[in-house]
This record gives structure tokens, C-alpha cells and sequence, in this order.
């Protein structure tokens, strides 16, 4: 495997082609790899006869009505039963960033291999949004982490049938870093810039600023500044090698550029949010696994929450150690104390997608041109996160805001 500024590197694993939806992986971090007569008398004999015989046909119709109620039972019996059955294997989806901790830490630590149970875990490392979606859509994987436009977009696409959003998982973490002779938004007019992928969260925020700043950019790389939607260890190499002017990205790619290639800070995403607060990363799930497997969505929520409580309550140190050890294993490359250092200090995790934010979400994606005005009203399913927040010792739990189940 590479060093951590080249290829592969956290985002993509050792011969896996990103963004190959059929494509699985054969083994985890931390797991194994993962339905009649005439006189008088006989007269009286055939009233008789024919008495018994109306008895007899009343009798067999109320067996045949309960025959039939048994076999309805019967039958809806073993369809409730295959609802409530865990799934033998989850499929789950990530990337190899900081802002995907949680499943980083889920998966090298067990947490959510424990959680699951007798259910197998496989997982597939991503490098943005889109291809995950690709994947989950394809059904190669079951669920995934992933910003929050690849998720809107699907379930606008899908009018509302593709996935549900059942978890946040972390919050902040992404900035536009520049070359230090680029001063403002004045200065980047005719400039190359990078994003993970077309569609991404952090495309879509970077278009959806440029064109309040008064720029005109274009899917297909044209306009006012160029934006080129590009692997995350190109990206940097690409900025050391003069021939990207700066990128809006994730950490710890955004740290890296700073730290490594002598890269500023033009844009904070956090100072374009009320109270800083933006998601990040949530965690998605395929509609027709979850109706399929509810135990098992519940317990990979059980896996996810405890992954999120380590992070929250792991000394720095030891933190920093687990996730550069999941990072190396996932990805092939650890990255520099200081690097993991800086990331941290930018990211909240927390299981709440922050659905209060999702309205300025979408319209980011219209003005950015990535996806098209919608009602998402049911692109939050809470239930299962709640219950197990519920059984939990602080019983907190999260709001869909008025935009699906809580």
C-alpha cells in the first residue's frame, strides 16, 4: 500500500475500484466475513333425509370457513415471522474519512458486530456519496454512512423509495482550503477547484456558495471556476503538484492539505450554519432491507450508538490511536498525529442528523443544480434510533422535525 499521500489511501482499499456499486468486500475490519320415496311414511323419510343433508351441508361449510381462516393464519403467520427474522448478513458502506469515526470505530472495535449478533457483517469502503448510493440501490450493500445531498438526492429520485435516513453521526468537518495567495471569494474566479464527487455533500456546498459569491459553474466543469470532482488522495497530490488551486473536503483531507501541501483556510462550513451545526455524515439504510430485517436495522442502530458513546468519552490519545489504526486497516495508510489531531477538533459526532437543517440541504442541491425541488417530508425513519436511545441510560432522544417518523 502507498504512503498516506498517494494512492490507495483512506476512501478506497487495495484493488477495489471506487464506486463499483456490485462489488463487495470478502472481509471486515474487527468482523468475520459477514422464504327418495311416495307414501306417508317414506314422505317422513325424505324430510328426514333431507334434513340431515342441510345439516350436513351446514356442517361442511363451517369447517370449510374454518378451514379457511386456519390456512389464512397459517399463511400470514410465516410472512410476520420472515418480517421479525435478522437478516443472515449486512452489507454495510463507509469511507475512509474522520467524519465517518463511527463506523471506523464500530467496525475495528466490534462494536457493531457484537451488536448484530448471529448476523454476518461485510463491509465496502467508498470515496463519496454517489457511488455508495449507486451500491445500496444495486443492492450491494444494505446501508451505508454518507452525506446528507447523496441521501436527499436518492429519495427524491426515488420519490421517497429508496432509503431512510436513521441516524446522524457526525456534524462539521469540512472546509475549502486554497492557496495561500488566495485572499477571498474575489480571488477565485477563473481557479481549479476539487470536490470528492459530483453530487456530493461537499460539491454541492461548494456550488451552492460559489453561486451566492456571484459565480456560475457547471456539472460538466465549465463556468466561472472550475470545479473538478476528484478521488480525495488525487486531490492532494494534485495541490502539492501546483495544478489545483483548492478543493472543498472532509477530514481529514482538509487537514492533510493544510498540514501537508501548505494549504489555508478560505471557508469554514461551520460559519455558514446557525450555531455552527451542520451534519456531516448519517446513516442511511435500503427501505426494502429495513422493512425485510427491523431487528437488524435495530441492532446495527445499537452498534452505531455505541460507537458514537466511545468516541465521545475515549481519552484524545486513545482515540486517536483506534481511528489511525481503522484508517491503516481500512485504507492501507495512517495518517499523521497531527493530521487525526486537527480533524477531531472540527467534528461533533452525534446520532442526531440535525433534520432542522434538511430544507436548506435541498435547496443547496437545487441551486447547485444536483437535484431538483421536492417534498422529502418521510426521508427520516427515527423509530428504531429512538427505541434504542430509549433503553439507554439517558433516555434522550431525536427529533425528525415534522420530516418522517421519530
Amino acid at each position: 500500500m502507498s504512503s498516506p499521500s498517494q494512492n490507495p489511501t483512506p476512501g478506497q482499499t487495495s484493488g477495489q475500484a471506487t464506486g463499483q456499486a456490485a462489488a463487495t468486500s470478502g472481509q471486515t475490519p474487527g468482523t468475520t466475513r459477514i422464504v327418495a320415496g311416495e307414501s306417508a311414511k317414506p314422505k317422513r323419510k325424505r324430510t328426514l333425509e333431507i334434513g340431515l343433508a342441510a345439516g350436513l351441508v351446514l356442517l361442511i361449510g363451517a369447517g370449510a370457513a374454518v378451514a379457511s381462516t386456519v390456512s389464512r393464519t397459517n399463511d400470514a403467520a410465516p410472512a410476520a415471522a420472515v418480517a421479525e427474522t435478522p437478516a443472515a448478513e449486512l452489507k454495510l458502506g463507509y469511507f475512509g474519512n474522520i467524519t465517518h469515526a463511527p463506523a471506523l470505530v464500530g467496525v475495528s472495535q466490534g462494536l457493531i458486530a457484537k451488536s448484530l449478533g448471529g448476523t454476518k457483517l461485510s463491509t465496502q469502503v467508498f470515496n463519496a456519496g454517489p457511488a455508495a448510493i449507486e451500491a445500496l440501490n444495486a443492492g450491494a450493500i444494505d446501508a451505508t454512512y454518507i452525506g446528507p445531498n447523496p441521501a436527499i438526492n436518492s429519495y427524491v429520485k426515488s420519490k421517497g423509495e429508496s432509503i431512510s435516513i436513521i441516524a446522524g453521526a457526525a456534524s462539521g468537518g469540512a472546509q475549502l482550503v486554497v492557496k495561500p495567495g488566495i485572499a477571498s471569494a474575489a480571488d477565485l474566479k477563473g481557479k481549479k477547484l476539487a470536490t470528492p464527487q459530483l453530487g456530493g455533500t461537499q460539491d454541492v456546498a461548494l456550488r451552492a456558495w460559489l453561486g451566492k459569491q456571484g459565480y456560475k459553474t457547471n456539472t460538466d466543469g465549465s463556468g466561472d471556476v472550475a470545479i473538478n470532482p476528484t478521488e480525495n488522495a488525487q486531490t492532494l497530490k494534485l495541490f502539492q503538484d501546483g495544478k489545483l488551486d483548492g478543493a472543498w473536503l472532509p477530514e481529514p483531507w482538509a487537514s492533510r492539505l493544510v498540514l501537508q501541501a501548505g494549504a489555508k483556510v478560505l471557508v469554514d462550513e461551520k460559519d455558514l450554519w446557525e450555531k455552527g451545526e451542520f451534519i456531516t455524515t448519517v446513516l442511511i439504510v435500503n427501505k426494502k432491507f429495513a422493512a425485510e430485517h427491523p431487528a437488524t436495522v435495530k441492532a446495527l442502530l445499537k452498534g452505531h450508538v455505541d460507537s458514537v458513546n466511545w468516541l465521545n468519552a475515549a481519552p484524545a490519545a486513545e482515540k486517536s490511536t483506534v481511528l489511525n489504526a481503522a484508517l491503516k486497516e481500512s485504507a492501507g495508510a495512517a495518517l499523521p498525529a497531527d493530521v487525526i489531531d486537527r480533524s477531531l477538533k472540527n467534528i461533533v459526532f452525534t446520532v442526531d442528523p440535525l433534520a432542522g437543517t434538511y430544507k436548506k440541504l435541498l435547496q443547496d442541491g437545487v441551486d447547485a443544480g444536483t437535484t431538483t425541488q421536492a417534498d422529502i417530508t418521510g426521508i427520516f425513519d427515527l423509530s428504531a434510533l429512538n427505541s434504542v436511545l430509549g433503553e439507554g441510560a439517558t433516555g434522550r432522544k431525536v427529533s425528525a422535525q415534522g420530516l418522517g417518523k421519530d
